[in-house]
């Protein structure tokens, strides 16, 4: 799937607006808030900073922010930011792809998100699902 069939990516961390060492000054030139949602995944602590993985449960949730990418060069920002480019080794911390995001109201999108790529087995998991809410 290219990065302009995609309209939109999904943020749980520290690209929130909210977050206390918040990078959202990589979104706010090439992003535009669109919503509230959730992927249904597992979050975890990986570091300073959090990890989701995909998850068929539907009780299984991870609560971020979508937005509407505006920016050519937005994914590109991010991609280093997150480390997945190919300026990075193999394997990558995370890796981009296009998931389903449930939104207010029962509608849904679907946005890019960073999926975490290492064994979680040693991370706690933040039970809550919103990194800025980790209890």
């Amino acid at each position: 799937m290219s990065d302009r069939t995609v309209e939109f990516i999904f943020v749980y961390g520290s690209l929130r607006n909210a977050a206390a060492a918040s990078r959202y000054d990589l979104l706010a030139s090439g992003g535009d808030y669109f919503s509230e949602g959730y992927l249904h995944g597992k979050l975890y602590a990986v570091n300073h900073y959090p990890g989701a993985v995909e998850s068929v449960r539907h009780e299984d949730k991870v609560f971020g922010e979508v937005y509407r990418i505006v920016g050519d060069t937005l994914l590109t920002r991010l991609d280093d930011y997150e480390e997945c480019s190919d300026k990075f080794p193999l394997p990558h911390e995370y890796l981009r792809k296009p998931l389903p995001i449930h939104l207010h109201g029962g509608a849904s999108v679907l946005a890019w998100v960073y999926i975490y790529n290492r064994d979680i087995a040693n991370l706690r998991r933040i039970l809550s699902g919103d990194y800025l809410a980790p209890c």
